[in-house]
């Protein structure tokens, strides 16, 4: 089901697209690619929306935590906010202090996309990126697929370019496993499965360290409650305020892996998150103070939400030894990442 969402200045429709699978739904908006509701039975089979979003495309035009939306060219930061690819220097905007986040000015998020089909439980979105935005080599098409199925909801990222590029894309969604109006997710539990991170200096730019988990705060192996180390004396953590970091996903990258899992013990409800990407960014929802106010009036806060951001690593333009995010000429980028819903008895 298709309907429309709001209008952008310019004229142009924001549409909204509702997908059915079994007991759970699912809407995405055109605008960012947003997936602005996912709906998933409890313990007790009660319908649950599981993700932060909001009400108006307004809204969605004014918050600036990236809700639920595709995030591209280049997902997370790149230090310095420019980059050297070939023998040339492309500078990118400063949107995060002196560093480029999450594709710039106008990245994905802040773009509406094509739909090219739709049906009852799948979606495929298109953008054209045209040489030069934002900075970035080359004319760059992108095909996202969300399909809903019994277990959850898979993402498929496709892009194609005509001159080297790079490419590094990810979905934003902010979960919330109590329901996305039940308030902080600190006494929810996560494990990560990661025997190493990449530390990050000032600036959440890592420092091109992979470094062992074990015997500190990042060691998420064997689970824990969100909130309990996450305001530990531990530099990182205090950096970032709270978790804000890139997990290096043990198995090998470019296999479909599971790469982290997180449960509700009041709903009963469990999210594992598998990818083929190499990398994924558990974020805590830090510095979610300020933004409009979500679905239904929900008072959104800081840690009220967590992501779970498969991915390439942040920076790696800068670190030769972290996997590639240069996309050649004619050649295709595909990476998938399902969050698959159960429940714990």
């Amino acid at each position: 089901m298709k309907k429309r969402f709001g209008q952008m200045p310019d004229g142009t429709q924001a549409e909204e697209v509702v997908l059915q699978k079994g007991t759970l739904c699912c809407s995405i908006l055109t605008y960012g690619g947003a997936v602005r509701t996912l709906t998933v039975p409890d313990r007790q089979g009660r319908l649950t929306d599981v993700v932060l979003g909001m009400d108006t495309l307004e809204d969605y035009r004014r918050q600036d935590k990236y809700l639920g939306a595709l995030v591209g060219r280049y997902a997370n930061r790149i230090g310095g906010a420019s980059f050297v690819l070939g023998e040339k220097t492309y500078p990118l905007a400063a949107n995060d202090g002196q560093n480029h986040l999450h594709g710039g000015l106008a990245g994905f998020d802040k773009q509406v996309w094509n739909i090219e089909s739709c049906t009852d439980d799948t979606l495929v979105l298109t953008l054209h990126s045209p040489d030069g935005q934002e900075g970035y080599p080359g004319n760059l098409d992108v095909r996202v697929t969300y399909r809903l199925d019994e277990n959850g909801l898979a993402i498929d990222y496709h892009a194609q370019c005509d001159q080297d590029t790079l490419c590094n894309l990810t979905n934003h969604a902010y979960f919330n496993l109590a329901g996305h109006n039940s308030g902080p997710v600190t006494g929810q539990m996560i494990q990560i499965f990661a025997d190493a991170y990449t530390p990050a200096a000032p600036g959440s730019i890592p420092t091109g360290e992979i470094a062992p988990v074990k015997d500190t705060p990042m060691d998420l192996r064997s689970g824990l409650a969100i909130g309990q180390r996450v305001d530990e004396a531990f530099p990182q953590l205090q950096m970032a305020g709270g978790y804000d970091h890139n997990w290096v996903i043990n198995g090998e990258p470019g296999t479909l892996r599971r790469a982290a899992r997180a449960w509700c013990r009041e709903s009963g409800i469990v999210l594992e998150a598998w990818t083929t990407q190499p990398g994924i960014q558990f974020y805590t929802g830090n510095f979610l103070d300020g933004c409009p106010a979500g679905k239904g009036g929900a008072p959104y806060g800081n840690r009220w939400g967590f992501c779970l951001e498969a991915q390439h690593f942040p920076d790696a333009p800068h670190h030769a030894a972290f996997p590639s995010t240069v996309l050649r000429a004619g050649a295709t980028y595909h990476e998938r990442t399902e969050y698959r819903f159960s429940i714990q008895e």
